[in-house]
């Protein structure tokens, strides 16, 4: 199984304009740990988590400090993204060696979507209950 049958393809993105408080409001509407900075061709140039925030939020002092900051100051630069014809196990390999938690799917240099690492965890069982199932006698 590849990234390209399980990758959440609507997914809200930001701009390198976009502020705290954009970040904040996305990932609380749509239930993301994390968030894709693109520019726009959609090409990917930062990663902002929910831990990025929280960190800021602890040197700054308090949210309203940082409503109005521009994400890439604290956002991840240049992240890893993955190409969608990676197999499902090999990616959670490589979020589970890095640590991340969201992985931005590029092609041709443009966001395409983006997988979680309950998405692979999930995709992974469901196709060993498949294989399963399709290998039992009738």
């Amino acid at each position: 199984m590849t990234l390209r049958e399980i990758v959440h393809a609507h997914i809200p993105t930001l701009r390198p304009t976009s502020t705290v408080r954009d970040a904040v409001d996305k990932m609380d509407i749509y239930q993301f740990p994390a968030l894709v900075i693109t520019n726009d061709d959609m090409e990917v140039k930062a990663v902002v988590t929910e831990g990025d925030l929280c960190r800021a939020l602890g040197r700054a002092g308090g949210i309203m400090k940082l409503s109005h900051e521009t994400l890439l100051t604290m956002a991840t630069p240049n992240p890893t993204v993955a190409h969608p014809e990676m197999e499902v196990s090999d990616a959670l390999h490589l979020m589970l060696t890095t640590g991340i938690t969201l992985l931005p799917v590029t092609e041709h240099g443009r966001l395409i979507g983006v997988v979680l690492r309950t998405d692979l965890m999930q995709a992974m069982l469901m196709d060993s209950v498949a294989r399963t199932s399709d290998s039992s006698p009738s």
